[in-house]
């Protein structure tokens, strides 16, 4: 027998949001995008704006399908049925798992700062990976508010280093330091695309608000605020946390640079700042793998209350948690994590992780496609179609734009990936039939 569902309201919501988007990968792009210029910056406004065009999307979408969990996975279902439904719970669900390994293994790169055995001894590396991860794995089995309550401290404190250099840094900040525009040989028209696809895969996550639609309080309210609002406060960091660096290091040190804001929070604070922002990187994964973790268990429950994934999926315990969703995620991600025993099982753990961006990408084209589909289907906001129908198409071309980014091997490999799924989804059709 279970329990009353939890409820999680616009702050814990919110801290999804931003918990999820901002990982590790903020605190080395500012050298990524170094090399290029301040043209990075087009590429982050673009980015941006396609980002708060989606969260829209995902936000209004929360008001016409009310107390649904899954989000991507239940309005791309809304628009384009079962199996297109499928299609983006099997992806997604497999993108999180991996994705969580990938930050188990972020979060012992910034601790072997702190323990320098973990540099030398891969077995310490993956023990404590998993640990981490099972540790994470009990927390979310307990409930929806107590992953909450770990969301919102960890996304705190990893925006604390963030701000501390951002601020800080101004103090320091040296015009001469500055990048020219373009500090390539290639045209600005050349660059631009580059930049943009570099900076597209950090807002991945917007939509996290709208995955336990079933457990947030007045959910056609909250997951609209919480999505906007964490986007915004996203986009906000991202580019300030650029600007700043650009203008505290040198390019040539920007550019070469492992851990810029390591570097930047050295300069302001010595060694303390590089320990501050060490740890700010660990406890930034921390609270990325812990949302993803609850998700992980979320959107293959929505798909199994629809009978397209196993029945396991939907079993919830005492606290309202879908748990052996959330144990049968966390499993899969321990099985990749031992892949980092071996120099050759490492390699074939990042091409995974390359092709399943666009598992998280292919459900934003479907949910801006399926908005505009049920619009016209139920015939929702007749007096302003043309707004509306805009913003569908707007989230259509970034989508597009996002997935043209990721580049071709991407696409072929991440394709293929859904299309291993299609077994399944005859299989769960099958049984319906039965049934």
């Amino acid at each position: 027998m279970t329990s009353k569902p939890q409820k999680i309201g616009l702050i814990t919501s919110t801290s999804y949001v931003v918990g999820s988007m901002i990982g590790a990968g903020i605190f080395l792009l500012p050298a990524l995008l170094a090399p290029y210029g301040s043209i990075s910056f087009l590429g982050w406004i673009f980015s941006a704006i396609g980002a708060l065009i989606l969260a829209r999307i995902f936000g209004n979408f929360s008001k016409m399908i009310v107390n649904k969990s899954g989000g991507p996975y239940a309005y791309s279902k809304a628009g384009f049925g079962d199996f297109i439904g499928f299609l983006v719970a099997w992806g997604y669900w497999i993108s999180i798992w991996v994705s969580n390994a990938a930050f188990a293994i972020t979060i012992v790169g910034a601790l072997s700062f702190f323990f320098p055995i973990l540099d030398i001894s891969p077995i310490y590396r993956v023990l404590l990976a998993l640990s981490i991860i099972w540790i994470f794995t009990w927390i979310n089995t307990r409930g929806i508010k107590e992953s909450g309550k770990v969301q919102v401290v960890t996304t705190a404190l990893k925006l604390l280093p963030l701000f501390f250099v951002i601020i800080a840094g101004l103090f320091l900040f040296d015009i001469n330091n500055f990048p020219a525009f373009n500090l390539t040989t290639e045209s600005n028209f050349a660059i631009f695309p580059v930049v943009a696809a570099a900076t597209l895969y950090a807002f991945l996550g917007l939509e996290t608000a709208s995955i336990p639609a079933a457990n947030v309080k007045n959910p056609e309210k909250t997951i609209p605020k919480a999505t906007l609002i964490g986007t915004i406060i996203v986009a906000l960091v991202y580019i300030l946390s650029t600007f700043v660096l650009f203008g505290v290091l040198p390019m040539d040190v920007l550019a070469a640079s492992p851990s810029p804001f390591a570097d930047a929070a050295i300069l302001i604070g010595g060694d303390f700042g590089g320990y501050f922002v060490a740890g700010g990187i660990a406890i930034s994964a921390l609270g990325c793998m812990n949302g993803w973790i609850q998700f992980s268990g979320q959107v293959p429950m929505a798909a199994s209350q629809d009978n397209l994934f196993p029945k396991i999926f939907k079993k919830l315990n005492k606290k309202g948690s879908p748990a052996m969703g959330i144990v049968i995620g966390s499993l899969l991600t321990s099985a990749i994590l031992l892949m980092n025993l071996s120099d050759g099982l490492v390699k074939q753990f990042e091409f995974i992780a390359n092709i399943v961006v666009f598992s998280n990408l292919i459900p934003y084209l479907f949910v801006a496609a399926a908005y505009i589909l049920v619009i016209i289907e139920k015939k929702i906001h007749i007096n302003s179609w043309f707004k509306t129908i805009t913003l569908g198409m707007l989230g259509i071309a970034y989508s597009l734009w996002a997935i043209y980014g990721s580049g071709n091997d991407t696409v072929f490999y991440g394709f293929l990936l859904l299309m291993c799924g299609v077994p399944m989804y005859a299989i769960m059709k099958w049984n319906q039939r039965k049934d």
